[in-house]
Order: structure tokens, then sequence, then C-alpha cells
């Protein structure tokens, strides 16, 4: 079993073992930043993000603005996995900023699918989200909430939700559907 599958396992096990309150919060445009993108900052084993479009969204963190890129490098540091799974290629000032943090390309899995049309977020098998907000400024980050875009989604710690949103990126992930996709002439860089 690979180290990513075993923490998979020892989260949710220890998920099904809390007794802890668990909860489905229907959320909308501001409130996908507070939610769901600041409490990545405190990721502690791994992050799951999968997203139509991204762009180098930028955050709030220690009391100035940086970029996303920085706050999944600073995790890498600290051996949290990260995966994002994405629709398409991603513009030049995400891939400008990525460049800034070489760490995030040895140790932060990318996978391109062009199907990709969720959004998820998966924090430690904990805490997840899933609704209609991309990986970008406008839908989850720092815009003011009169240039935003209109979002919404739930944030969970259901534990049966966690899974099921799990186990759908995980299918794309392994590249489930590769072998049958009538989309492969639009895959730049197919998983399978």
């Amino acid at each position: 079993m690979a180290n990513w599958q075993q923490k998979r396992v020892d989260n949710y096990e220890q998920c099904q073992n809390t007794t802890k309150t668990m909860s489905v919060e229907f959320i909308t445009n501001e409130q996908i930043y507070k939610k769901v993108i600041e409490p990545v900052y405190t990721a502690k084993s791994f992050v799951w993000m999968g997203t139509s479009d991204l762009k180098d969204l930028h955050v709030h963190h220690n009391g100035s603005v940086q970029s996303f890129l920085k706050i999944l490098n600073d995790l890498s540091k600290k051996k949290v996995a990260i995966r994002l799974l994405h629709a398409k290629e991603p513009g030049e000032n995400f891939r400008r900023s990525f460049d800034k943090y070489p760490l995030l390309w040895e140790n932060m899995e990318r996978q391109l699918c062009p199907r990709v049309h969720f959004k998820h977020i998966v924090i430690d098998g904990k805490l997840a989200y899933t609704g209609s907000a991309n990986l970008t400024g406008a839908g989850a980050g720092i815009k003011s909430k009169n240039t935003r875009n209109f979002e919404s989604g739930i944030v969970t710690t259901n534990h049966e939700l966690i899974e099921n949103i799990m186990n759908q990126f995980d299918e794309v992930w392994r590249g489930e559907f590769c072998k049958t996709c009538k989309r492969r002439d639009f895959c730049p860089d197919p998983i399978l």
C-alpha cells in the first residue's frame, strides 16, 4: 500500500472513531474562502484539490497577501501530500508563480483531465468541500464581494460524504475512465 493510501485509511479510521459532531453546511461566496481555503493552511497529512479552472489564487496569510502556491509549498515542507487535479493547463501567472517554488515541482502531484469539472477540496480526510468554486481569485480567493463570482457549495465533516468525494476524485486520479474516454484527442497528457 502506498504511503498516501495508508494515510487515507488511517485518517478515515480515526474519523470513524471520533465522537465529534459531523456537519454539512451550505456555503456561498466569501464563506468559501473562510471555511475551505483557510483550513487548508492547517493540513497535517494531505490535501486533494480538484478544479476545472486554475489561476494564481492569492490569500491572506500571516499578515500579508501571498500566492496560495506559497501556502502549498509551506505544507510540502511539512511533508503534507498535495494532489492537484485540473482540467486545463494553468495560465502564465500561475506558471510564473509556480516556478518560484521548486519544492512543489518535486512534491505536489498534478494530473490533468479535460473532463474534470468538479470542484473538490479534501483536507486530511476530515473536511471536504464540493461546489462551484474553481481555484481562482474570483471563485475561492480574496477578491472583493463586488468583483468575485457568485459561488456555492457544501463543506462537510460527514465521513460518508467525504468518502464519496474522495472516491470520485480518486477514480479520475487513477485514470479509471481513460481507456474508454472519447475525449482523448483533447487530452494533452493522458493519465493512462
